[in-house]
């Protein structure tokens, strides 16, 4: 476990230093244009390249393409690993090209012979303009894919902090020349989100240079491998379309209903990827090569315990993280984003979209790392059979609940349909490999939990004295209201954890102690 601890921990101080500047970001975003139309007409033409970047790039060709990338560097040597990872990014290229050139023309013919409300024309014309950050990110996916298989995990992650720097400056530097509305400055932050897309994927080949790899045209069109993976991708591209298209109606729908839902939810979403991005993206990123490595060598036993160990580690870090964001949504939300265009009213609706979703924090971050588990054991079709199943409750939850609590409604239809798809999931695992062998593991989530609810306790009731005595006036009270209850819930959480024996408390105890000894050696 101390070396997952340690590579997943290196990609996580990476990933943390990217999605604070992510959150800089959002923070910077808020100030600009608030939880206005506008916002909610570009967070919405920016999912729809989302869609199919996740659908080509992340996620579903990853998945099935980093497995065989491992078998081929342990069956067949590097020169055909390399061959192989340039048929499949040729076919990349080619399909993710094509896929922009028909939305780029349907688009231009939707806004030349259709009749729209403001909202929607200015929505259609931000996605036309960004729809080639798919083909960009597409790449660039494959690319940390690969990387990470090689084992390099804190460089390709920091891919994401160039992309955040420059997508920070479009706003800053960019925006205020594209005209005197917002409407019109919005074009800038479209600008930035393709030149940070070409720096994301220029940035990941530095290291792939060095472990020898070198990108040359290679047809992908009789390649048996870009068969193989576009056979075994294509369940997993359905699950992932189906979740991109949930979002997408559900985020539609809103927008039609109240179009400033859309923004306001997106805040809270960001805020929410804060910790699952440090935690359970990084460890998860960690263990699909990994576990992949396991299964390739029917080394099943160690595979059961490399997930287990995953998971622990995993609640250790997503429960507290998940009590202090109910706990301190409201102030946490203040600190951030209320300025500028970004109203007190604003902060009441994100805290409260915030605080719908932390419950669920935990079980996000599981889906990714048990999902990820059925990939490395080269079966793509449970997980997503569980993913649409799910999907469409969430479809169902949201349409019904946002009507009444909005962006608050979508908050609870997540974390209700992510609970159900990490119970399917373990089910579904447990049955494949007879025995999860997961023995403990309950017990230190339910202590764990306990420790959790009494650091979130202690930090609501912390904060509402600090609140009732201080207030929230100036920035120096701001920080306050969120970092004093906030490190009394640490200490309270570290406390009781280390009190009950958790293993990942005292694993993580002694990893720090033994770095802090290899310190003072030094």
């Amino acid at each position: 476990m101390s070396q997952m601890l340690k590579s997943s921990g290196a990609m996580a101080a990476a990933t943390m230093t990217s999605r604070v500047l992510g959150m800089v970001r959002e923070m910077v975003y808020a100030a600009f244009m608030g939880n206005t139309w506008v916002a909610s007409a570009f967070t919405l033409a920016f999912q729809v390249p989302n869609l199919f970047r996740r659908l080509l790039g992340e996620g579903a060709l990853t998945a099935a393409f980093i497995p065989i990338f491992k078998q081929k560097e342990k069956r067949d040597g590097e020169k055909e690993m390399w061959r192989t990872a340039n048929a499949v990014i040729s076919g990349l290229v080619v399909a993710a090209g094509a896929v922009t050139v028909l939305a780029i023309v349907g688009i231009s013919l939707a806004l030349a012979f259709g009749n729209f409300k403001p909202d929607t024309t200015l929505m259609l014309r931000l996605l036309r303009f960004m729809f080639p950050y798919m083909l960009l990110v597409c790449v660039a996916a494959v690319l940390i894919g690969m990387a990470n298989a090689r084992g390099h995990f804190f460089v390709p992650a920091l891919g994401a902090v160039m992309l955040n720097v420059v997508m920070i400056a479009s706003v800053l530097l960019l925006a205020p020349k594209m005209g005197a509305t917002l409407e019109q400055q919005i074009f800038g932050l479209a600008i930035g989100v393709l030149v940070a897309g070409l720096v994301q994927m220029v940035f990941q080949i530095p290291s792939l240079r060095r472990e020898g790899y070198r990108y040359a045209w290679e047809s992908p069109w009789r390649d048996p491998t870009v068969r193989e993976v576009v056979k075994k991708m294509i369940p997993g591209s359905i699950g992932v379309a189906a979740f991109q298209i949930n979002v997408l109606v559900t985020q539609s729908f809103s927008f039609w209903f109240d179009e400033t839902i859309v923004s306001t939810f997106n805040y809270a979403v960001r805020l929410m990827e804060l910790p699952q991005g440090m935690f359970g993206i990084s460890l998860a990123t960690f263990l699909l090569p990994t576990l992949s490595g396991l299964a390739a060598e029917k080394k099943f036993p160690e595979f059961k315990l490399t997930l287990k160990q995953g998971l622990s580690y995993l609640a250790f870090a997503n429960l507290i993280a998940a009590a202090v964001s109910l706990a301190l949504a409201e102030p946490i939300v203040r600190l951030l984003f209320e300025r500028g265009a970004f109203t007190s009213e604003a902060t009441q609706r994100v805290a409260l979209a915030l605080a719908c979703l932390a419950p669920g924090l935990l079980m996000f971050s599981m889906n990714n790392i048990l999902a990820r588990a059925f990939y490395a054991l080269n079966d793509i079709k449970t997980p997503m059979k569980i993913s649409i199943a799910c999907l469409v409750l969430n479809l169902v939850f949201a349409l019904w609940l946002v009507r009444g609590y909005r962006e608050a409604g979508l908050g609870v239809a997540n974390t209700l349909s992510a609970i159900i798809n990490t119970s399917l999931l373990l089910y579904a695992l447990r049955k494949k490999l007879s025995r999860l062998e997961m023995g403990g593991l309950g017990r230190e989530i339910v202590l764990l939990t306990v420790a959790a609810s009494l650091a979130g306790a202690a930090a609501f009731w912390l904060y509402r004295f600090w609140d009732g005595r201080f207030g929230h006036a100036t920035l120096l009270v701001k920080l306050g209201a969120v970092f004093v209850p906030g490190a009394l819930a640490g200490a309270v959480y570290w406390l009781v954890a280390t009190l009950a024996n958790t293993p990942a408390a005292a694993e993580m105890s002694g990893l720090i102690t033994k770095r802090l000894r290899g310190g003072r050696r030094g």
